[in-house]
């Protein structure tokens, strides 16, 4: 049969194939082959290869090898160029075996490899990071006598550089100068662009020297990777001075070159600067990509400030600069770290609109947001929603789903998320089971964590140290201290270096159990291969402490600051006494404290202010006041600021103004700077206090030391208006300063709104609410709260309830108090039912209830005269671990006298008296009263006379309730 000429083009193939019936294009080649050799057509070399390339340029490659197959098997030698475009199109893939099986084939076949074709070679092994390979090739080159020639060298230079053999790439790059063969621009520009990469300055400059001796003279890429090697460098104002000597020298910057050095600015926070840069750059020439803006979003994001990263993206579009899926994850990913679920619905949707096609990362960001606003159910939906779409998730996807269902403590799903991995034939990783060990952990399940880790090790999973500071973490909280000791052991054994985590882990979990030996025997044993840092300092030093080990503690610390390559800032010492605070007395703390002062290990207050706090905080501020003194005058120790204002709010919080007002002009007198927080306190107590004209003293005296009020201060000037009854001073500051361009806050509206209910301005209540969403001020639940209780109170139920539905419909969590005032409402309204309706519903909601709601509802039971169900809520109440107090039980003792159950009225006093409780004049007025309306007079006075033998006062009440 003879072989038969085609030509190579595509509409030949196509139509021959059309011919003998064979459907799908060029990729059904070997389809169309078999027919047409059964017709008669058999392929010659030329046309075999023209076919081989026509696949290879359709993207066909699995076809284009099946060809080659055929086209050898039928004796048929391919062109060394066919070769060549085959070893190309499987490099792309990554695929070596086949690249180096089709080297092989050609040289059995009898061609002679060439140039180009070893390249091809050098450039997939170096790719894939097999270096001494590519050596081995490149030596084989000068043995067949087939020397590389400049691409060669720069191929097997840019794959040393990506392998991080940045020496062997200079060495390479001296030995092919040593050549016939000199480096041309791109071998310069691919050298100088890696070790920028890695911020290698001065090689740069030596690489520079030599292009230009070479006659290869700078262009606007060089620069540009100059800049960027500078920028990385942290030196940006070289980086600026470099491109003004590129202007100099007649080469104006691209779009690249102004994007390295956005990118630079912001590495080092110089956000106006690069603003100011993008506003530029139009004028200059280069018009700002995607990519520009995924810079200062990415910015945005991950310094918390969502709503600026947001405002990047719109501005951006308005541009007319199309956001691609880059630029929408960079916006995802800001709304998702803030928790902003309703933008980041909308920028996934409208990308979706504009035609993007969401990839992992987009899903990724999305089932964030769900995460971080709780609707888990959601996130876990997103990822069939990704999968439905033709996105397949990977391991990262499912690993952030497992620990989300952990943290959400559904277990259960999260094991079953893990099944589902090897249903989507994806590979878990040590994030993978790192992720599931942490969760059997945090639920205590300590037996099934340590066989979960045994399982590991027998399938032999590459345990990192993580996995080991895990299950470590694990027992070390379930007190299974000395089974953390021996795993500490077998990690040696198994090459798994512990870090400091591991033994700041175990020092936790004996300093938890009270075994402060072991501690300091496991410190001094990870001090001989790591040093240790601030964690394990504030983890060891609160147990040595405690143990009333001073002596110790102090010279473990004095060594710690003597050989510590930082410097231990204010945040640290502050930090540690906070740390010794949770487990040991105040005393001990202060002795701790007092001796480190003495003995010049810090001269810092930052000692003492968590003291000064601690005390205040246990309404000891004359006891801190002491200690103030003390650390001042006795050991020269200057307080700043911070110190000054712990002990003034704890002074003003217990009505010791004039010891606060006697430091505030220590303040001023010794020329420490007052800051806002510290007019704010005095403000604060001047509001409270009535004192308007001393109040007004003060807010001048700030502004004429240069202290500029914050919002805090205005909405405390607000509140104390409204406080003292001057509700339309409070109303006429309020538009003042929105005049003035001020924002208000939900802390602003709050009094005005709360004012306004108790005169029962509804109409200007409703105005002033309506209002806060002209100044894009979202009511949150204290607002809703202050709106229901002052249209219960006002007995506007219906309002009262319209409000809790409409703030529930606008995603807003009603708390505690929402449910709390509800109650009050109805039950001031003799509405019971329907208060025992929201009691119901907010122990379903899951929120704990606290003494005031029982109090509230057993109390409304009991003057509607059920009070079987008062009594039943009581015992409830008790059974949830809530004490009652004298109010609960006088409330039942009244009731159960009203309707005549004086028995269990009697019980109910017992059991005050045993819960350690002084009855009050309630209480006896209460028992009197039951007594007299059942008739029993004797036992009405026999009441009375006990009430007045114990010193308990009468009042109008008791002589009123009291049988003539």
């Amino acid at each position: 049969m003879q072989k038969q000429i085609i030509r190579r083009d595509l509409s030949t193939f196509l139509s021959v194939f059309k011919c003998l019936g064979v459907k799908g294009g060029i990729q059904q080649a070997p389809v169309g082959l078999e027919r047409m050799r059964k017709a008669g057509f058999v392929l010659n070399g030329y046309s075999y290869n023209g076919l081989i390339h026509l696949l290879i340029q359709s993207c066909f490659y699995k076809e284009a090898m099946e060809v080659y197959r055929r086209m050898v098997s039928e004796g048929v030698t391919p062109s060394l160029k066919t070769y060549s475009a085959l070893m190309v199109a499987s490099g792309k893939r990554r695929d070596i075996d086949t690249v180096m099986n089709l080297l092989k084939e050609m040289e059995a076949l009898g061609l002679r490899p060439n140039i180009y074709t070893f390249t091809i070679c050098i450039r997939v092994l170096g790719k894939a990071g097999k270096i001494s390979q590519a050596y081995d090739i490149l030596k084989r080159m000068d043995d067949e006598g087939c020397g590389p020639d400049v691409v060669t060298y720069t191929v097997l230079i840019d794959a040393l550089c990506a392998a991080g053999k940045l020496n062997d790439a200079k060495d390479l790059f001296l030995k092919m100068k040593s050549t016939k063969h000199k480096p041309d621009r791109v071998t310069y520009i691919t050298l100088l662009d890696k070790f920028s990469d890695c911020g290698d300055l001065r090689t740069i400059r030596e690489l520079w020297t030599e292009m230009e001796a070479d006659g290869y003279a700078a262009d606007v890429v060089c620069y540009t990777i100059l800049i960027d090697a500078l920028c990385k460098a942290q030196d940006v104002d070289e980086a600026f001075l470099t491109l003004d000597v590129m202007r100099q020298n007649g080469i104006g910057p691209n779009l690249h070159t102004y994007n390295t050095l956005i990118s630079g600015l912001l590495s080092m926070d110089r956000l106006t600067e690069a603003e100011d840069l993008l506003e530029s750059m139009e004028i200059n020439g280069a018009v700002p990509n995607a990519y520009t803006y995924v810079l200062l979003i990415d910015y945005h994001g991950k310094s918390g400030d969502s709503g600026k990263a947001l405002e990047t993206f719109e501005r951006m579009k308005a541009r007319g600069v199309v956001p691609n899926i880059v630029a929408c994850n960079a916006s995802l990913y800001s709304l998702a770290q803030a928790g902003r679920l309703g933008e980041a619905e909308a920028v996934f949707e409208g990308l979706k609109n504009s035609g993007l096609v969401p990839d992992s990362i987009t899903y990724n960001m999305m089932m964030k947001c769900y995460t971080k606003v709780g609707r888990v159910d959601d996130a876990v939906g997103l990822l069939y929603s990704m999968m439905d779409s033709g996105c397949q998730p990977d391991v990262i996807t499912i690993n952030s789903l497992i620990d989300t269902l952990y943290k959400a403590g559904r277990a259960d799903e999260a094991w079953k998320m893990f099944q589902k991995i090897k249903d989507m034939k994806l590979t878990p990783t040590i994030v993978t089971y790192n992720t599931l060990l942490a969760g059997l952990g945090k639920e205590g399940r300590v037996r099934e964590a340590i066989e979960f880790f045994e399982s590991m090790v027998g399938h032999g999973f590459p345990l990192n140290t993580v996995t080991y500071n895990t299950l470590l973490d694990c027992l070390c909280k379930n007190s299974e201290v000395d089974l953390a000791l021996t795993i500490l052991y077998d990690m040696g054994k198994l090459n798994c270096r512990p870090d400091v985590m591991t033994y700041n882990t175990l020092i936790y979990g004996l300093i938890k159990e009270s075994r402060v030996g072991e501690a300091f025997w496991i410190f001094y044993q990870m001090k001989k291969f790591i040093y240790p840092d601030r964690v394990t300092l504030c983890t060891l030093l609160p147990g040595v402490v405690k143990d009333g080990r001073i002596e110790d503690a102090v010279k473990l610390t004095k060594d710690f600051a003597h050989q510590v390559t930082f410097r231990l800032n204010k945040s640290f010492w502050e930090d540690l006494i906070d740390g010794i605070l949770a487990v040991a007395e105040v005393e001990a703390a202060t002795s701790y404290a007092e001796r480190l002062v003495s003995e010049q290990v810090c001269r810092c207050d930052s000692l003492f202010i968590p003291l000064i706090r601690t005390l205040c905080r246990d309404k000891k501020p004359l006891s801190a006041h002491s200690l103030f003194v003390r650390i001042t005058k006795t050991y020269g120790i200057h307080p700043t600021v911070k110190a000054y204002n712990s002990l003034i709010e704890g002074l003003l919080d217990s009505e010791f103004a004039g010891m606060a007002w006697a430091l505030y002009e220590e303040m001023k007198s010794s020329g420490c700077a007052l800051d806002i927080f510290t007019y704010n306190l005095f403000i604060v107590w001047l509001g409270k206090s009535g004192e308007i004209n001393r109040l007004y003293e003060l807010y001048d005296e700030m502004h004429c030391r240069g202290v500029m009020p914050n919002n805090i201060t205005r909405n405390i000037f607000i509140s104390s208006f409204v406080r003292s009854g001057e509700i339309d001073r409070g109303l006429d500051l309020y538009y003042d300063l929105i005049s003035g361009g001020f924002s208000p806050t939900p802390c602003t509206y709050g009094p005005l709104l709360d004012g306004l209910l108790k005169i029962g301005d509804m109409e200007k209540a409703e105005e002033l609410f309506e209002e806060m969403k002209e100044y894009s001020c979202k009511p949150n639940a204290a607002i809703y709260n202050i709106l229901i209780n002052g249209y219960g109170k006002a007995g506007d139920l219906e309002t009262a309830r319209e409000l809790f539905r409409k703030m529930v419909k606008e995603g807003i969590h009603p708390d505690l108090k929402s449910y709390t005032v509800l109650v009050d409402s109805f039950l001031m309204a003799g509405e019971v039912d329907a208060a025992l309706e929201y009691f119901k519903e907010v122990k379903m909601s899951g929120i704990d209830l606290d003494l005031v709601t029982y109090n509230l509802m057993i109390n409304g039971l009991g003057r509607a005269r059920r009070v079987v169900e008062a009594v039943a809520l009581f015992d409830e109440m008790r059974g949830g671990g809530i004490c009652p107090d004298l109010y609960t039980y006088n409330s039942l003792i009244l009731n159960l006298g009203i309707v005549g159950m004086l028995d269990e009225a009697g019980k109910v006093y017992e059991e005050l008296q045993q819960a350690g409780l002084e009855p009050n004049v309630s209480t006896y007025n209460a028992l009197i009263r039951g007594f007299s309306l059942s008739g029993n007079s004797d036992r009405a006075y026999a009441v009375y006379r006990r009430m007045m033998i114990g010193g308990c006062s009468p009042n109008g009440g008791t002589f009123a309730q009291l049988p003539n």
